[in-house]
């Protein structure tokens, strides 16, 4: 029985294997992606959860921990910075494994180990802020338009009717009054009569 044997051997010494994965965790902290063969990538992810969670931590001895691990102080010293703010999320899966194809020679499977920044929680917060945004803008319509209601404003359409000079009773008055005219004229019609011119009988019976 294998009991507490967790890890894998790749045909390799334990001096050999521990310097392999270090070099690994290294340059992946580093370039934030590298390229290896996939039994490599899966043991890789151990290493690089387990120093994440220690800078998550931020204390001393979690720093002089990863600093016996990782080869070089920079990294170390930015892995910390940074951890908080990029991983403080989430607790683990901080490792994505892409593969990628055969490699060329011996067709060994190549897989890509890269990691991972998540950012969903901030676009839930813009989305959130955009429909509060837009449900004001539909309560302040609709305050706007109950006052207006209240006052008794007129609407747009009876503006619109109001501003419309009423033409036709003009139109009507003009062609009644040349309808008139012209029955005066012609004799036609019952409705309009010249007044017949008096006559004096006395100025008649003198010039006789």
């Amino acid at each position: 029985m294998r009991h507490r044997k967790a890890g894998l051997k790749l045909n390799r010494t334990s001096s050999h294997r521990k310097a392999m994965f270090r070099n690994m965790v290294t340059s992946l902290f580093k370039y934030e992606r590298i390229h290896t063969t996939d039994a490599k990538a899966k043991e890789l992810r151990r290493w690089a959860d387990h120093l994440i969670t220690l800078a998550k931590q931020g204390d001393l001895h979690a720093r002089r921990l990863s600093l016996s691990i990782i080869r070089e102080k920079n990294i170390v010293h930015k892995l910390f910075d940074e951890a908080s703010d990029r991983f403080g999320a989430i607790s683990g899966g901080y490792t994505r494994v892409v593969k990628s194809g055969r490699r060329p020679g011996d067709a060994a499977p190549i897989s890509i180990v890269e990691l991972i920044s998540p950012e969903k929680s901030k676009k839930k917060k813009t989305k959130k802020k955009t429909k509060s945004a837009e449900k004001g803008k539909k309560q302040v319509a609709e305050e706007q338009k109950a006052s207006d209601s209240k006052k008794g404003k007129p609407d747009k359409k009876t503006e619109k009717k109001k501003r419309m000079p009423d033409t036709s009773g003009t139109k009507r008055e003009s062609d009644d009054s040349s309808a008139t005219s012209a029955k005066a004229v012609t004799g036609k019609g019952n409705t309009v009569v010249k007044p017949k011119p008096e006559v004096d009988e006395e100025n008649t019976k003198q010039k006789e």
